[in-house]
């Protein structure tokens, strides 16, 4: 199991990163369940209303639809996790922090906020990676 922040979704889909190739793959092949909440879902649709995604996914042909209906396809809802004792610097990443805690899944992120709990977050049960291996 996988909980992936919104930055790390950028990439894979709106970014083409060709380090997110493995991440795309494993989900395409249902090699890892990947975990969201309604909320990490609305964020996604917030951010791809941010002009600069709205330019870089017209350049590329594409909408922020598409990308909303990459991720239902491949993301398994999940009811929003109990805020858990640790605490993330940033309160908008909570959501990811809570919810890989509670399902003792892997957190893919980016963010300092998330990446800086990483000790902490071992120590719990729970590997936070800025890549997918």
């Amino acid at each position: 199991m996988i909980v992936i922040d919104t930055n790390i979704v950028l990439d894979a889909f709106v970014f083409d990163d060709p380090g997110s190739a493995g991440l795309k793959a494993a989900l395409d092949g249902r090699q890892i369940r990947w975990l969201a909440t309604p909320p990490m879902r609305e964020e996604l649709e917030r951010v791809l209303g941010y002009p600069l995604i709205v330019k870089r996914l017209a350049r590329a042909g594409r909408g922020a639809a598409e990308v909303l209906a990459q991720f239902d396809s491949r993301a398994e809802i999940v009811e929003v996790a109990a805020r858990a004792a640790m605490r993330c610097r940033d309160p908008d990443d909570q959501k990811f922090v809570d919810l890989a805690l509670a399902h003792k899944a892997a957190l893919l992120s980016k963010d300092r906020a998330l990446l800086c709990l990483s000790k902490r977050l071992l120590a719990l049960g729970v590997r936070a990676q800025a890549h997918f291996d």
